[in-house]
């Protein structure tokens, strides 16, 4: 029975822990002793598992034999034991918005000090073509003193986690495979096999796997940043960018994709890791920087727009008190990675507005830490403020009574489009 160690119990690593600890016995490793004490009580702030379903497979593990189960643990000494390692830490990007490797290195290099012969180690953390042997395997060599495709094998499987999202879940989402040698692609391709019910793809090679992770997350970067570009065209004319996406919408193939912020941890960060390569090999990417300028740049004209709206009711701008509904960068959904809504709040402060932020779902000491805003969990009277921007469309936020505020003499942004837009003043 092979035992499986999964580096990172994140937004990624946790479901697909929890999935294989359903066959196998599995250590969910994180250097985060407190998420190792969260986990190791059956919670989960990250709201993708069940507590319940969590405490099952706890108790699983509790079983002498260890045939399956899942075991949380931040010690080492704990996953010494595995043959099968499956990274899956963050790979942001720096303020130049190059690729940040450092944790991805950081537990190639922990992971060489104690693979021995015959382990596997698969990657799952989004990365640029090449980056799993160009720059893990030399660390792993490194570090272990064993010879790549002799003593020690790898593989690449992105992930295709969509957080928050109850339907398109780990196992209902066909899975790309990749390895270092045919016989481990198959051997990888067959472990994915026994937890992916929508079946898997075995990719020609791991910088193939990689590469369609990375173009996966690029393609819905340019779409959405066409649209974007279509609301700032459609401003300047004077009309609803939805009616016209509503009228074009009618045939059959037309792309429905709506204007809006580009967060999170994938689709605002994955187009500069293919870009980065791309330069690398001498090629400037033309389509997905300028879709990537045309995304960044939203929150400006959505702050913009309010200030002018603002104007245009003759309200006093500085010290005016504004409101914006949401700071996770999706509804529904405590992940506040990369959220672009804390754009829109530093674009409004610097106006000069008051601001401040209410979500629900997202957690005020991690916003605090992340960006240094105070938020506030409770949703207030809407009356007390001047504007309002609702930029996340959770689903507390829909049935608020706007019909509180005077219209003469507030502004109301809806930035999702998921108002009546009798009740707002303009939306994106």
């Amino acid at each position: 029975m092979k035992k499986i160690a999964v580096i990172g119990q994140g937004y990624v690593g946790l479901p697909l822990a929890l999935e294989f600890s359903k066959h196998f016995p599995v250590y969910g490793f994180d250097i985060n002793e407190d998420r190792v004490k969260e986990l190791s009580t059956g919670e989960d702030h990250t709201l993708e598992a069940d507590s319940n379903e969590i405490r099952t497979l706890l108790q699983l593990a509790n079983d002498s034999t260890f045939e399956k189960g899942y075991k949380p643990t931040a010690s080492l000494s704990d996953i010494e034991n595995a043959d099968i390692y499956i990274v899956t830490v963050p790979t942001p990007i720096d303020r130049f918005n190059a690729p940040d490797l450092k944790p991805l290195l950081s537990a190639s290099k922990m992971l060489g000090g104690i693979i021995k012969a015959g382990d596997i180690i698969i990657y799952e953390s989004t990365v640029y073509p090449g980056c799993t042997e160009e720059d893990c395997v030399p660390v792993l060599e490194q570090t272990s003193g064993l010879k790549f495709n002799v003593d020690f094998f790898v593989g690449y499987s992105p992930e295709r986690i969509v957080p928050g999202d109850k339907v398109n879940t780990l196992t209902s989402i066909k899975k790309v495979t990749s390895g270092s040698t045919p016989e481990i692609a198959e051997e990888i391709d067959q472990l994915y096999k026994t937890i992916i019910k929508a079946g898997t793809h075995k990719a020609a090679n791991i910088k193939v796997a990689e590469a369609s992770k990375a173009i996966e997350n690029a393609q819905r970067d340019v779409n959405i940043s066409f649209v974007n570009e279509l609301a700032l065209i459609f401003d300047r004319i004077g009309i609803d960018t939805h009616d016209v996406l509503e009228a074009a919408g009618t045939k059959f193939n037309f792309l429905r994709y709506s204007p809006g912020l580009v967060g999170g941890h994938c689709i605002s960060v994955d187009p500069y890791y293919l870009a980065y390569k791309a330069q690398e090999l001498g090629y400037h990417p033309q389509v997905i920087l300028s879709g990537r300028r045309v995304n960044d740049m939203m929150a400006q004209f959505i702050a913009g727009k309010v200030v002018k709206l603002m104007i245009r009711k003759k309200m006093n701008i500085h010290g005016s008190k504004a409101l914006i509904l949401g700071v996770t960068f999706k509804e529904n959904c405590p992940d506040v990675r990369n959220t672009k809504v804390v754009d829109i709040y530093n674009e409004l402060n610097q106006f000069g507005l008051d601001v401040e932020v209410c979500d629900p779902w997202a957690s005020a000491e991690e916003v605090k830490d992340e960006y240094g805003i105070g938020i506030i969990n409770n949703i207030p009277d809407v009356s007390l403020y001047d504007v309002v921007v609702l930029a996340v469309s959770h689903n507390q936020f829909i049935n608020i009574d706007f019909s509180k505020m005077d219209r003469n003499t507030s502004v109301i942004f809806d930035v999702k489009a998921c108002l009546d837009r009798s009740v707002v003043d303009e939306r994106l």
